[in-house]
């Protein structure tokens, strides 16, 4: 393993807590949010090309059978009817390290934060994905590119059943998220936001278990 890619805050910081016991240089980059931040950030690249790269994070679910803190494996990833296969070598090492304790998932990229049930549950019928996030189809389309092989490996931190605030708004054109667009955001749907801060919690305990399970004695 070389480098680990995770969207900035405390998806972050959750992956980092996992790493805390391993013992091996693994390169943990920190990547904007959304599509555009995260393309335009990797076409500024400086570093070394890793010889593989695990994108990591939190996702939400488009299918009822994915619940709040279930793991899952990316075979690829789509955007807008494109789609991007990860390295299937990579993803099997992955899924037989985790074993059970992972599902083999087909991934959506979106531009903009699904919040609604409403649409979750369309796009998992129209897209046929099973997860959705803000950063993977560029990721995988960026490194494969330059011959690097990606895997996909998430948790599922909200469900298809429920809204989640509309946190668009808060994002910023670099990919950051804005304190006072977000605290707005939570205040005004306080029931889609208790529901949103749970099931994130959830997620990012299970993401730094996951880092650990995966990293330790690798």
């Amino acid at each position: 393993m070389n480098t680990i890619l995770v969207p900035q805050g405390a998806e972050y910081k959750s992956v980092c807590r996992g790493l805390r016991q391993n013992t091996e240089a693994i390169q943990t980059v920190s990547i904007p949010l959304g599509m555009q931040p995260l393309t335009k950030y990797l076409q500024q690249w400086h570093q070394q090309w890793p010889s593989r790269l695990l994108v990591m994070g939190l996702c939400g679910s488009l299918r009822q059978r994915y619940a709040v803190g279930d793991v899952v494996l990316y075979q690829h990833c789509t955007y807008q009817g494109q789609v991007q296969e990860c390295d299937r070598t990579f993803t099997t090492q992955l899924y037989s390290r985790l074993h059970q304790k992972v599902s083999l998932v087909k991934g959506l990229t979106s531009d903009r934060i699904i919040w609604s049930a409403t649409e979750k549950s369309h796009l998992g019928e129209t897209s046929d994905s099973d997860v959705v996030d803000m950063e993977s189809f560029a990721a995988v389309k960026f490194f494969q590119q330059m011959g690097v092989a990606v895997a996909v490996l998430r948790v599922v931190s909200d469900d298809c059943q429920h809204d989640i605030p509309d946190l668009t708004a808060a994002i910023s054109a670099n990919g950051s998220l804005q304190t006072l667009p977000l605290a707005w955001g939570l205040i005004s749907q306080p029931l889609a936001a208790t529901r949103l801060i749970r099931g994130s919690l959830q997620g990012l305990k299970v993401l730094e278990k996951v880092t650990q399970l995966l990293f330790l004695n690798a």
